[in-house]
């Protein structure tokens, strides 16, 4: 078994290759990959890891049935656990599903191109419970509006608060998911934590984490990478029909609300899908044109910036008081 913590160079190069041609890309936040290698030495079954999703799994058409795919992904498994993952997921495509069920792997959600899959038994549902738990019982009365954000929050901005505040004038109670994604400036834990603080004065509102199972590195990779033009419109459909059916469901979502986006054709292109797919399953999109302060919309990319360039009275102006308190405790 050939490891790389990650490949560079020539293995590097070989890999993705070798991924090339099995219709897979490399996804370049990759931390960890192991391969199988032939007589030869090349390449004929690997897979990858970054923080807790196994990504990349493909063993050569020549080489199928030789159990290949168990000795990559228990490689895999093994360096996540001495990492201290044990929650595991991955993203693959439908015709892998009885391969990973047999490496102990549960289906969470699939459409027709996307299969998204946990190692834990029913870790969905314990998900949902969790959220229903703290939902108030009013929030679960027939014929209260129950709306919805979900963000980032990396930081908490007077852009987001004011987000909230708008939606929270088009419903009766507001779930707010605060993205888990570990490739962030600001901890998810931290990022939790100023939400929480922010809006703990709106009493409608219900703030969640949202683990694994909205927009993140599993359901949408390349949302981070903003440089980038939407390269693979099935993960955004993905995460919004995920969202549509296993999600709002049980906790009666009739409205999702979301920022315009002047700026990331990215995030511009996944508002654009928003209105094309929820509709579908009974779910108003809600766009609320964003807070700008001067000529400029209020972001939190502009928040960090101005961290990194140690211009704090920028920051100050940018955020709201409990966020600011909180970076500078932390500062």
């Amino acid at each position: 078994m050939l490891e790389g913590r990650p490949f560079q160079g020539r293995a590097l190069e070989e890999l993705k290759q070798f991924l090339a041609g099995q219709d897979l890309n490399y996804d370049e936040g990759i931390e960890y990959s192991a391969c199988v290698l032939d007589d030869d030495y090349k390449i004929i079954a690997a897979g990858s890891v970054e923080e807790n999703v196994l990504k990349c799994i493909a063993v050569d058409p020549l080489h199928l049935g030789e159990g290949l795919s168990g000795s990559v992904v228990s490689q895999l498994i093994q360096y996540e656990f001495e990492h201290g993952r044990s929650r595991l997921v991955l993203y693959t495509k439908p015709k892998n599903e009885e391969m990973f069920k047999s490496l102990g792997f549960y289906t969470v959600f699939r459409t027709k191109s996307v299969l998204f899959m946990e190692n834990e038994k029913q870790g969905f549902e314990k998900f949902i419970q969790a959220i229903q738990k703290i939902t108030p019982i009013d929030a679960k009365d027939y014929g209260k509006i129950v709306g919805a954000v979900v963000a980032n929050c990396n930081p908490f901005t007077l852009g987001h608060r004011y987000l909230i505040e708008e939606a929270l004038k088009q419903c009766d109670y507001l779930h707010v998911f605060v993205l888990s994604d570990k490739r962030t400036f600001y901890s998810a834990k931290d990022r939790y934590q100023m939400v929480l603080k922010g809006t703990e004065d709106l009493k409608r509102v219900i703030v969640h984490q949202a683990s694994d199972y909205m927009v993140s590195a599993a359901t949408f990779p390349t949302y981070y990478l903003k440089e980038k033009v939407f390269a693979n419109e099935a993960n955004c459909e993905f995460d919004l029909e995920l969202f549509a059916q296993k999600i709002a469901p049980p906790l009666s979502i009739t409205r999702r609300f979301a920022g315009t986006e002047p700026i990331c054709r990215v995030t511009g292109s996944y508002n654009t899908a928003m209105k094309q797919i929820l509709p579908e399953y009974g779910i108003e999109v809600i766009e609320i044109e964003r807070k700008t302060q001067g000529e400029e919309v209020i972001s939190a990319s502009r928040v960090r910036e101005a961290v990194r360039k140690g211009r704090f009275q920028d920051v100050q102006r940018l955020v709201p008081e409990t966020t600011w308190n909180f970076l500078t405790r932390r500062s």
